[in-house]
C-alpha cells in the first residue's frame, strides 16, 4: 500500500501480481505449519479447547438422571451447578462420541 506501483502498466501489473503470489504461497507455509503442530500435538494426546465443565462422573450422573426421566435438564444442572446448556452439551457429548470432537481432518500429505 506504501508503494506506489502503477497498476495500469504491464510492468506495474506484473510487480503487483509477483507480490501477491508471495504473500499467497507465505500463507500456505503458515498453513501447513499450523495443521502440522496441531495434528503432532494431537499425536502427543494433547487437544486445544477450553476443558468440559463437567467431569466424567457428572456426565455419567446427568446421562443417569436424564434417563430416568425424574427430573428436567434444568434441575439436573442445579444438582450439578451447571447450565442447562451444559448439561445438554454432556448427554450430546456422551451419546455420540462424534459430536462432542470438532477438529478438523488433517490431510494425508501432513500427517507424518
Amino acid at each position: 500500500m506504501q508503494e506506489s506501483i502503477d497498476t495500469t502498466s504491464p510492468g506495474g501489473r506484473l510487480v503487483f501480481q509477483v507480490f501477491a503470489a508471495l504473500a499467497e504461497f507465505e500463507r500456505d507455509l503458515i498453513k501447513e505449519r499450523t495443521h502440522a503442530g496441531l495434528a503432532a500435538a494431537r499425536a502427543r494426546g494433547r487437544t486445544g479447547g477450553r476443558p468440559p465443565r463437567l467431569s466424567a462422573d457428572q456426565a455419567r450422573t446427568a446421562r443417569r438422571l436424564h434417563d430416568q426421566r425424574d427430573m428436567t435438564v434444568a434441575q439436573i444442572g442445579d444438582v450439578l451447578g451447571v447450565s442447562r446448556t451444559t448439561v445438554y452439551r454432556a448427554l450430546r457429548r456422551d451419546s455420540d462420541p462424534v459430536a462432542g470432537h470438532r477438529s478438523k481432518t488433517v490431510p494425508t500429505h501432513l500427517e507424518r
